[in-house]
C-alpha cells in the first residue's frame, strides 16, 4: 500500500475510491515503501501497522512490523496487525439479537476503538465503511457470551460476522482484512443487492477466513 487507509473514528468517515482501491484485487505484484524506514517492501510479504493518533493503516516492512509488536514501543503511537485468525462455531445469534444492530446487510466488523473506549461496528456497503453505533448493552447482548469477545485485540483486530442460511458466522481477524473486504464490496457491487458477482467475491473471502480459523486455544495454521 502507498498511503495510508483512513480508520473511522466518531463519526465513521467512509473511505473513498482512491483509498479501497488498494485492497481490490486482482492487482500485479508490485513493490511499495515502508511507510516508517523507506526500505522497498514486496508486496505480498508487507506488514500493516496501525497509527493510533492518525487513526490509520501503514504499510511497513518486516522488521518495523516487528518493532511494534513490543507493547509499548513507540510510546504505543504504532501497533502491528496480527494474522491470527479464530474461530467461535458455538457462536448463536437470533434474528431479534441481530435486529439490536441495525445493519442492513449480512456481513459487520466491531473493533475497539482505545481512545474512544468504545465499541465500533462497522458493515460493507456500496458508499464504503458504514457505521452502527452501539451502546455496551447491545454489544454484550450481540457478542458478550463469545469466547472470542475476550480476546479482541483493541484497533488492529475485529470480530467479523456473516448471517447467512438461518446461522451466524463469528470470526475473530485481522483488522485489515475487514479494509480489504470493504473495499472489496465497494467494487463490486452491483444494484440493490450487490450482484452475482459481489456474492460470489464475499463467498471466497469467506471461504479463505475459514480455512485459516483456528478455535481459541489451537494456535494459528502456519
Amino acid at each position: 500500500m502507498s498511503a495510508s487507509q483512513a480508520w473511522p473514528q466518531r463519526p465513521a468517515p467512509a473511505p473513498g475510491p482512491r483509498g479501497l482501491r488498494r485492497f481490490a484485487a486482482p492487482r500485479p505484484p508490485r513493490q511499495e515503501r515502508c511507510e516508517l524506514c523507506g526500505v522497498l517492501v514486496a508486496e505480498d510479504s508487507h506488514r500493516h501497522l496501525v497509527d493510533t493518533e492518525k487513526r490509520s493503516l501503514a504499510c511497513a516492512c518486516t522488521p518495523c512490523g516487528m518493532l511494534f509488536e513490543v507493547p509499548g514501543a513507540a510510546h504505543g503511537r504504532f501497533r502491528t496487525v496480527p494474522d491470527r485468525y479464530l474461530a467461535d462455531p458455538d457462536h448463536r445469534l437470533d434474528d431479534g439479537a441481530w435486529e439490536l444492530l441495525q445493519i442492513p446487510v449480512g456481513v459487520a466488523f466491531f473493533f475497539r476503538n482505545a481512545a474512544l473506549d468504545r465499541l465500533v461496528a462497522l458493515y460493507p456497503s456500496p458508499a464504503g465503511a458504514t457505521e452502527s453505533e452501539l451502546d455496551d448493552s447491545t454489544w454484550q447482548a450481540v457478542l458478550g457470551d463469545s469466547p472470542l469477545a475476550a480476546l479482541l485485540e483493541p484497533d488492529v483486530e475485529a470480530l467479523l460476522l456473516r448471517r447467512s442460511n438461518g446461522r451466524v458466522e463469528c470470526y475473530l481477524v485481522p483488522i485489515d482484512i475487514c479494509y480489504e473486504l470493504v473495499g472489496r464490496m465497494r467494487l463490486l457491487w452491483q444494484g440493490f443487492d450487490g450482484g452475482a458477482e459481489a456474492r460470489a467475491d464475499l463467498d471466497a473471502f469467506f471461504e479463505h477466513v475459514r480455512r485459516r480459523a483456528r478455535t481459541p486455544g489451537e494456535g494459528n495454521r502456519p
